[in-house]
């Protein structure tokens, strides 16, 4: 039979497509079951009666703002169950500095200088100093003495995170200066933990001291998923013991491929009942009915499993492993978007960040009152997604100390009316506060134009599909954007060839059927590209003019 050149290409095209068939694992679809019951340290700690919030409940907001001495004082007394006797203390004699806060919290001062055995003696001078920050170390002892041990006789203030991190408390550390999301975090996680005698958890001694209610205390319960971060591996995914999360790249999105000997080397992870943190977004987790009819738990559709070689707490020894094996990252700062508005910063959980175009040369101007309206957002380890570049990111030391991370040298920034992920009520505030696109490259600019997406450019669409880029070359102009959409039941991924201080110029997460990433090029030259999972057969160029 004679073939033209179509024909020929033709079967030439599908002669290597059934070859790469062959070549990947053939996966029925798992069956979806029901979603697994997720809730994060913030609500855990809200429907404890733990975290109560201020007049708006434990919102967004509240949850972005610094934590301040008498909060963090009025936890401890709730959590050795003596709040309520604080509140009802007659007594008169109090701190020099008690008039800066309201009569509860000057009852709750006298209480405490009427109680030094307590560990409240003040700052000095006669002085609380109630709205002055909390460390992570400051609040690390906090818990610890809330669990029955004592300063100086079972650890020193110095020593404080180390004890703690023995104990099984090791969520916020390195955090820093602490927003009420740390709080949290470290107090769900110490409601876990053992008392000093070893009888009982405290969230059990709470409830025999009616401070939780007993149908309640299951919460403490749920099984956590936490982030670890890695000098080299940045933050990822980690369960309650701290062992390593894993993702393979052949898995279809919401489906294993990984049975038989790969699931002994490779045990799935399941739990009906999740904890995460405060920075996660809890519709993220799923469940899938595996071929084998047991349960395992997802992550934006990825199914979760540990690696049997791994040992112990912080061992990543499954990393790369056949170049299939990855850690499940977690980003601190994502691109969202919205009609009206566009594509803009927003934190893991989806919480809307702002810029202020009164901060000048990398430096904050805002203080006082501007921060409790505008709390500061810091990350100790950052790790970002999509079309953002982790080397756009930096720190600030304030002049209070505290740090803060920037974005291309803007100090970011939550605003406290935002109650919900999603929110941007502080978008044009005063004409001074706007959401932040991630193609901002000039303060002031944004400031003129704080709606604008990018430099003057089109936007080009990429499918993937049948495990190729649809157009292996493209060209474009300067400040031209390409949404690369996955249509393949695989997941998927764009890699700079081109590294910068060795790691890729961009590189997007692993996204799978229906999900797209956009890349914005405001420079010319050209930039090859691939997708890890399938870098031997998955390449493409970008001509940028």
């Amino acid at each position: 039979m004679k073939m033209n050149k179509r024909n020929k290409l033709t079967a030439s095209l599908l002669t290597g497509w059934l070859l790469l068939a062959a070549a990947m694992p053939v996966t029925a679809a798992a069956e979806t079951s029901a979603a697994p019951s997720v809730k994060t340290d913030a609500q855990v700690a809200a429907e404890l009666g733990v975290l109560q919030g201020d007049g708006g409940g434990v919102t967004a907001g509240y949850l972005a703002k610094a934590t301040t001495r008498i909060q963090a004082a009025t936890l401890f007394l709730r959590l050795k169950g003596l709040e309520q006797t604080a509140l009802a203390y007659k007594g008169s004699d109090n701190f020099a500095d008690a008039g800066s806060v309201g009569d509860s919290n000057k009852t709750i001062m006298s209480y405490l200088k009427a109680n030094p055995a307590l560990g409240w003696t003040g700052t000095g001078e006669g002085r609380f100093d109630p709205l002055s920050g909390v460390t992570d170390q400051q609040y690390y002892k906090v818990l610890l003495e809330a669990l029955g041990y004592k300063q100086d006789a079972d650890f020193t203030y110095e020593g404080a995170i180390a004890f703690a991190k023995s104990k099984g408390l090791s969520g916020i550390a390195e955090a820093g200066a602490l927003r009420n999301g740390h709080i949290a975090t470290a107090t769900v996680e110490a409601l876990k933990a053992k008392l000093k005698s070893g009888s009982k958890t405290l969230a059990e001694s709470l409830v025999e001291a009616k401070v939780i209610q007993a149908d309640k205390a299951a919460l403490v319960k749920y099984a956590r998923i936490g982030v670890v971060n890695d000098a080299a591996l940045g933050s990822y995914l980690a369960d309650e013991n701290g062992k390593t999360l894993y993702y393979f790249t052949k898995d279809p999105k919401d489906a294993s491929a990984c049975k038989d000997q790969c699931a002994v080397n490779w045990p799935v992870y399941y739990a009906d009942q999740i904890q995460v943190s405060s920075l996660m977004n809890a519709a993220d987790f799923g469940t899938i009915v595996r071929e084998d009819g047991k349960k395992q738990t997802t992550y934006k559709g990825m199914p979760l499993y540990t690696f049997i070689k791994d040992e112990k707490a912080g061992d990543v020894k499954g990393q790369g492993v056949n170049d299939a094996w990855f850690v499940v990252s977690f980003p601190s700062v994502k691109v969202a978007s919205q009609d009206g508005i566009g594509s803009y910063l927003a934190d893991a959980a989806g919480n809307t960040l702002y810029l202020f175009t009164k901060d000048t040369d990398g430096k904050s101007a805002c203080y006082g009152t501007c921060e409790t309206n505008w709390p500061i957002f810091y990350s100790d380890h950052m790790a970002a997604s999509g079309e953002l570049k982790v080397q756009d990111f930096g720190t600030i030391v304030r002049d209070d100390g505290t740090k803060q991370t920037t974005y291309k040298g803007m100090p970011l920034y939550y605003f406290v009316k935002d109650a919900k992920a999603g929110d941007v009520l502080g978008q044009g505030v005063n004409n001074v506060w706007y959401v932040i696109p991630p193609s901002a490259s000039d303060k002031q600019a944004e400031a003129e134009q704080p709606s604008a997406q990018a430099p003057a450019g089109k936007a080009y669409a990429m499918d993937i599909f049948n495990f190729e880029f649809t157009q292996p070359e493209i060209t474009i102009e300067a400040g031209s954007s390409i949404t690369f959409t996955n249509k393949d039941n695989m997941q998927h991924n764009v890699v700079s060839d081109s590294l910068v201080d060795g790691k890729p110029l961009f590189q997007t997460p692993l996204f799978g059927q229906g999900e797209s990433y956009t890349l914005t090029f405001d420079k010319p030259g050209e930039y090859t590209y691939y997708c890890a999972p399938h870098k031997a057969f998955m390449k493409g160029k970008i001509i940028v003019k």
